[in-house]
């Protein structure tokens, strides 16, 4: 991978090697039974091109840098990419979020894997801005869950961040959540809670409580983040009351939170709310790659066809 495209990957939050395969992976799809044979029939070899990325539909941007990966990776080595928009900034119809002048066969092939990345990124960010948006000034943070799709994790949650949301744990091991079947496996939740301190002291932990018995006990053992798990307002309401004897003790509604009543769980007092539908249910965001009203053109030997922005060489 082009060194300036990592950069900007590393500099987004984003791991490199973690973005290339996913790209490779997807790219390598459309190819696995081979060539792309329609644009190598109809695009002669050295049509170069203009094309803007834009967007279809109002939403919020995420995913520049990856696109910036599946052009570099699809092997645009003189295409020049401008970033119109960059990610976490909300978009309207017809705004261009990126800029690409290149060989077109390359730019065409590409083109799906570029729009399929960045429309489902961008979709995953445009409903977390809802959420956080309709949560705003009470103090709650929106967070994700491990409710991806397989192979995606860091990009999603990554788009959650861009839509103004926060991560949970990234997976199994940099954080602990007992949930109801760990309380079943270790006979109780203070045993499961004793059991995870003693594993492993330095870690995270949550615990997942279905009733304010529950919580009260976690509350007693101490575990300072307790998942308030399909409770209701009242429910919720009372647990925060009950938090309040423990200084520094947070709490988490999750489970069967929607949109519209988004404000009312964060009025009751929780500190987060958690919903699996950001990264599981989000609408792709819609974004078209679009030629410019100029014909390609065949670049003259040995002058590279750029455009000012993120160079990919």
């Amino acid at each position: 991978m082009n060194t300036q495209v990592a950069q900007a990957l590393t500099a987004a939050g984003l791991d490199p090697a973690d973005t290339e395969r996913v790209v490779r992976t997807a790219l390598e799809e459309d190819l696995r039974y081979g060539p792309d044979v329609t644009t190598e029939a109809t695009v002669p070899a050295a049509a170069v091109a203009s094309a803007d990325v834009a967007a279809r539909q109002p939403g919020v941007i995420a995913g520049v840098p990856v696109a910036l990966a599946v052009l570099d990776l699809a092997g645009l080595p003189a295409a020049a990419a401008t970033v119109r928009r960059p990610d976490g900034i909300a978009v309207s119809p017809g705004d261009a979020v990126l800029s690409v002048t290149g060989p077109l066969r390359q730019l065409l092939t590409a083109e799906r894997t570029l729009l399929n990345l960045m429309t489902h990124l961008s979709g995953i960010a445009t409903a977390t801005r809802a959420w956080t948006d309709a949560v705003a000034g009470t103090g709650a943070v929106i967070r994700d869950t491990r409710k991806t799709t397989p192979g995606l994790r860091q990009l999603e949650k990554y788009a959650v961040r861009c839509g103004g949301g926060a991560n949970h744990r990234l997976g199994l091991g940099d954080a602990a959540l007992i949930k109801d079947n760990h309380v079943a496996a270790a006979g109780g939740i203070t045993p499961a809670i004793a059991a995870v301190r003693a594993a492993a002291p330095a870690i995270a932990l949550e615990a997942e409580c279905d009733t304010l018995d529950q919580v009260r006990e976690a509350l007693a053992a101490g575990c300072e983040l307790i998942l308030l798990d399909n409770m209701n307002l009242a429910q919720l309401r009372a647990a925060v009351k009950l938090a309040r004897d423990y200084p520094g003790a947070k709490l988490e509604a999750s489970g069967g939170l929607r949109l519209d009543t988004a404000r009312a769980v964060a009025e009751t007092g929780v500190d987060y709310l958690s919903a699996g539908a950001l990264t599981h249910s989000s609408p792709a965001l819609d974004l078209g790659l679009d030629l410019r009203t100029e014909p390609p053109h065949a670049t003259p030997a040995g002058h590279a066809s750029q455009a000012a922005g993120t160079t990919i060489s």
